[in-house]
């Protein structure tokens, strides 16, 4: 059988993708961003697991974190405040095939998008979602976001937040079809590539919270918990994540927690004294929404074309025949 030409190239080409086929734009975040960290994790996976560049997609709101689609040399979509969700969704029920990432920060998802994300949540679309949380607004110079912790002093809580922290994890864990839960931090590359890893293989909604620094705006917030490791606790299991001798050797503190239990799930991701890390919970019986309603079937040129036809036509200005009788008499 005779192959054309340009099949083999476009062959030759998806067979093996390096590191820089991902990389688009020269990242603008500051130095030591954790902004960094992520866009590193996730070009590996895209390598590791040789993903299509044209097949993915990434979507995001606005923030520090949302210049992520300029990043990667994929198709992008930067979207407006807190809007992430239903474009991604939009995109997901058009091309079911394609790989879908949102990226979102703290005020983008929890703020002005928090109701796009509960019912993101509720659908339980096949998207992969990485929250960059670093309880502040970064981009519009130094504001209190929904995740500041009480008494955060910012240009618009100058005598300390009243509220206490919004928790991304245990409202995730409250609401109906959530099917993947789970934590990461930027100071540990290594899990967090795991962890990122794994909501991507994962058949649904998976929602990763990243911890992230900002070093520009709170450079000091979480040092204590870089300096000391056992801040961190590290959930393991058969079926959740694996941990390297290494990152035992230094994270000593660790729990075995199955990602199936969601009531100790919940239970661990109301922790205060320890950031949890890990994969809290994962449930791939729920349904997805874009196959209940059968997202992407083909659908016949004709029947596309009589139905923009028909839309068209309520709206068309006819002219009056017998006018234009009475002009040629």
């Amino acid at each position: 059988m005779t192959i054309p030409a340009t099949q083999c190239l476009i062959r030759l080409h998806d067979d093996h993708h390096t590191l820089e086929d991902y990389q688009g734009g020269m990242p603008r975040w500051c130095n030591g961003c954790g902004d960094n960290a992520i866009l590193t994790a996730v070009q590996r996976i895209c390598r590791d697991e040789d993903l299509s560049p044209e097949r993915m997609v990434f979507v995001s709101g606005i923030g520090c974190s949302s210049r992520f689609p300029h990043y990667m040399s994929t198709y992008g979509f930067h979207g407006i405040h807190g809007r992430a969700f239903p474009i991604a969704e939009g995109i997901k029920m058009a091309r079911p095939d394609l790989h879908v990432f949102v990226n979102t920060g703290d005020g983008d998802c929890c703020s002005i998008g928090a109701a796009h994300w509960i019912h993101a949540v509720r659908y339980n679309m096949n998207l992969t979602v990485l929250l960059h949380d670093n309880f502040v607004y970064g981009l519009t110079k130094k504001q209190a976001s929904p995740t500041s912790p009480r008494g955060l002093k910012s240009n618009t809580t100058p005598r300390g937040a009243d509220l206490e922290a919004l928790n991304p994890l245990t409202v995730t864990l409250g609401v109906q079809n959530a099917s993947f839960v789970a934590q990461a931090v930027d100071w540990i590359p290594e899990v967090l590539h795991d962890i990122v890893a794994e909501a991507y293989h994962h058949k649904g909604f998976s929602f990763v919270r990243i911890i992230q620094r900002c070093p520009e705006f709170l450079p000091t917030m979480l040092e204590p918990w870089l300096q000391d490791p056992s801040k961190a606790l590290l959930l393991t299991h058969e079926n959740g994540l694996q941990l390297s001798s290494d990152v035992k050797r230094i994270y000593k503190n660790q729990l075995e927690h199955d990602p199936l239990d969601i009531d100790r799930a919940r239970e661990i991701a109301s922790s205060v004294d320890v950031i949890p890390v890990g994969i809290l919970y994962r449930n791939p019986e729920i349904p997805r929404y874009e196959e209940l309603r059968g997202a992407g079937q083909a659908r016949p040129a004709e029947r596309i074309r009589a139905g923009l036809e028909a839309e068209l036509d309520r709206f068309t200005v006819w002219p009056d025949e017998s006018v234009e009788e009475q002009a040629v008499a």
